[in-house]
């Protein structure tokens, strides 16, 4: 998938684009909808199909104070999933006061000057300085500038629109069937492997702890997970995510398990899915208590993956 991160950048590709354009935090199936107006006008024109978007999160700029705390995908992650929908093209623009404060004609200028013949868009997206830009307004631009408009109704689930704070929201609470369901895939966090104090490797359970930024999580405890490592195999394991107050820990960690795995994982991203909770998190009064219960969990972690042929034919 061709990355390209400025507008100016677009001419010189010398194709015609069918761009969708949104910040798509979750890539969820509202967004796939629109995502799949402009992946057929290619197939079906000619041209390459492209997602053109915004970084950091638009709200996190204007209005910090009514941004989520957390997001459903790094930008990284993001781009995974749109590639896999069939685009060719990830436009990550920056977003940032200056960006903030154009209007919509003028942005429109900016992108017109590529050759753009589609663009697909939610129905209730607005762009430009104070939201000026909506859909009326890309209708009228359309008639004026010759490119077909694809304005897509919102997906309902469970007779509402989805969207990104719902899955946000079904994630925080532990409904990850929910938010599967409106997500159009399973849900997962992707993090980078740093350095911890390695007493997972002193009981007898060597952990990955796992940088995950701003991504949203779901609530605290131990899970069974699969995860994906970067040449693509999967592995069975267990996680704990919190503050492990059992060793005077302060602050959220998301500390993994993979079973019988050897390796060296430092540095490495990994995206992690949560299957199921086996329990919440609790303080245990000494390090040979914890021991055992790591052992307890791991041990009913594998005998809820026993219990499902597709997960047994992953590693180990």
């Amino acid at each position: 998938m061709l990355i390209r991160k400025r507008l100016e950048d677009l001419p010189a590709l010398g194709v015609p684009l069918h761009l969708a354009l949104g910040v798509f935090d979750g890539v969820h199936i509202g967004h796939q909808t629109v995502i799949s107006r402009v992946v057929d006008a290619a197939a079906r024109e000619g041209g390459l199909a492209g997602v053109l978007t915004f970084d950091p999160h638009p709200i996190r700029v204007i209005a910090p104070s009514k941004a989520p705390t957390a997001l459903l995908e790094t930008l990284d992650h993001k781009a995974r999933v749109i590639g896999q929908l069939g685009v060719e093209l990830f436009i990550p623009l920056h977003f940032d006061l200056e960006v903030a404060k154009m209007e919509a004609a003028e942005f429109i200028d900016k992108l017109m000057v590529a050759h753009v013949k589609t663009i697909a868009v939610g129905e209730d997206w607005r762009f430009g300085r104070q939201r000026g830009g909506d859909v009326a307004f890309l209708e009228m631009e359309a008639r004026k500038r010759g490119f077909k408009l694809e304005a897509v109704a919102p997906v309902m689930h469970d007779g509402e629109r989805i969207s990104s704070t719902r899955i946000r929201q079904a994630i925080r609470d532990g409904n990850l069937n929910a938010a599967e369901e409106m997500l159009g895939r399973p849900y997962t966090v992707c993090g980078t492997v740093v350095e911890g104090n390695r007493l997972g490797r002193t009981l007898g359970f060597p952990t990955a702890n796992l940088a995950t930024g701003d991504a949203q999580l779901p609530p605290d405890g131990v899970w069974a997970v699969i995860a994906l490592l970067p040449e693509g195999s999967k592995r069975l394991g267990v996680a704990n995510l919190g503050i492990r107050p059992s060793v005077g820990g302060q602050t959220r960690i998301l500390e993994v398990y993979l079973f019988d795995f050897v390796g060296d994982l430092y540095g490495q991203e990994l995206e992690i899915r949560f299957l199921k909770q086996i329990r919440t998190e609790v303080k245990f009064p000494s390090l040979s208590a914890l021991s055992t219960q790591i052992q307890r969990d791991t041990d009913e972690a594998k005998a809820f993956f026993a219990e499902y042929p597709e997960y047994s034919q992953l590693t180990p």
